[in-house]
């Protein structure tokens, strides 16, 4: 980087929260898979403790030597349904495998180890159902572990049986720990290179070990825009591809840095625009920069758009390697913006579902009464599934059933989870559309080879 790059990056830094959110190293597990439960868990505990017993440190090193803040250390694992089917493990057996993640996590000093989880878009195999049927408890009864499941692809449709069942596992989540379903992602076009929690898993497509890293920079984004107001869109869209530039080519030296250090092959870099609830670190405010009133008023999915466009031109151009999701995330508890929007009245669940058609991921982080039906939970799910597999592209749910709340209360997850408003869900019953199970098929523009 240039002498003049380099000290506007310190100033992204010092004054706009500019940070690499999280260095995830991705462990393959596939060697450790074994008859035995016991046997298969102490490989996993051994493989995880020696892979990234530096990681940490290399981390901490990296960002003292560079003043880059970087927040997360993270592991990723290959699916653990696949590596727990050859013990044909019940559900109370897979529960050993979650807590021998969580071991790992806390032996290796991560904040968060993703990979419990079940890959099920077209039908169940193996120990899929088990771990599914195990997630609640499973969550309980770990602190670092994040578990997702992938119940759609273009390629394949969505699997409607799954969809169900994930309605009533995120309400026993809900009900059994306070935390549990944050830590819970349900996928429609899952990615094998994530590097973000809680859908961080090692993909079977990937090397045995990888680095990825996530760089996350949305008041670096809102300081940019200001400085352009009243421009044309044309101006704000080579004002974000640029910024984006920069902040990916930060993630690109800490990526590579990493990775000679710890001597293991360097992944992707995931430049996704994902908030904090500090002030000035949202996105919702970046689309507010653009001329919006409100984040929720006509015209915040154009802008989410424009925003989530330009950031993909601009990391693509700073480094060969780009991949996650990289766009922008819309978590509400985790945005200042978006909770200010939802209390306002300007922000509803069904803008965001609209806005999830354009960005990174999906309804994230959105808390619901506690007496929601799990039906009701289901259809959110097959709803933005739908628009995952239509439009070729990841959607998510993360949905967090707040016990005992109704609309208009709060609840609080503390740290980077922040706080959120219960939000309306719809009080028409579709039970009936859930009970019919079976799959959608795939789309037609999914028959390309």
């Amino acid at each position: 980087m240039e002498s003049n790059q380099i000290f506007e990056t310190i100033r992204m830094i010092e004054e706009e929260n500019l940070d690499i959110r999280t260095i995830t190293m991705g462990i393959s597990l596939l060697d450790c898979i074994d008859a035995d439960i016991d046997t298969a868990c102490s490989k996993i505990y051994q493989k995880i403790t020696t892979c990234a017993k530096d990681l940490v440190k290399v981390g901490d090193q990296i960002a003292a030597e560079y003043g880059i803040p970087i927040i997360n250390k993270r592991i990723s694992v290959t699916p653990i349904a696949s590596i727990a089917s050859a013990t044909k493990a019940r559900s109370v057996d897979c529960v050993k495998f979650a807590k021998t993640l969580d071991q790992a996590a806390k032996a290796v000093g991560v904040n968060f180890i993703g990979g419990y989880t079940a890959l099920v878009e077209k039908g169940f195999q193996g120990t899929d159902l088990a771990l599914i049927e195990s997630i609640p408890q499973a969550l309980a009864e770990t602190d670092y572990v994040c578990s997702s499941v992938n119940i759609g692809s273009t390629k394949a449709g969505i699997n409607m049986d799954a969809v169900k069942r994930m309605g009533t596992v995120i309400k026993q989540t809900a009900e059994k720990s306070d935390l549990g379903c944050a830590k819970l992602v349900v996928f429609a076009n899952a990615i094998e290179d994530n590097p973000f929690m809680a859908g961080a898993f090692h993909g079977f497509g990937e090397a045995d070990k990888v680095i990825n890293v996530g760089v996350s920079g949305p008041g670096v984004m809102k300081r940019a825009i200001e400085k352009v107001k009243g421009e044309s869109f044309n101006v704000i869209a080579e004002t974000v591809k640029k910024t984006a530039f920069k902040i990916t080519r930060m993630g690109q030296l800490v990526g590579k840095e990493t990775s000679k250090r710890l001597g293991i092959p360097f992944g992707i870099v995931d430049l996704s625009l994902a908030p904090t609830p500090a002030v000035g670190d949202s996105v919702a405010q970046i689309l507010e920069e653009m001329g919006l009133e409100s984040v929720g008023t006509h015209g915040t999915t154009a802008a989410l758009a424009l925003l989530n466009d330009a950031v993909k031109k601009g990391g693509v151009m700073a480094c060969n390697h780009v991949g996650g999701l990289s766009g922008a995330f819309i978590p509400v508890s985790e945005d200042a913006g978006m909770i200010q929007a939802v209390e306002a009245g300007a922000l509803n669940l069904e803008k965001l579902e609209a806005m999830t058609a354009i960005c990174s991921v999906g309804l994230d982080m959105i808390a619901i009464p506690g007496k929601t039906p799990a039906d009701t939970i289901s259809a959110m799910v097959a709803d933005e599934a739908a628009i995952g597999v239509v439009n070729h592209k990841t959607t998510a749910v993360r949905i967090i059933p707040a016990k005992d709340k109704d609309v208009g209360d709060h609840i609080e997850f503390g740290g980077l989870l922040g706080s959120a408003p219960v939000m309306k869900t719809n009080d028409a019953s579709s039970s009936e559309f859930i009970q019919r199970g079976g799959r959608i098929p795939a789309p037609l523009h999914s028959f390309k080879n």
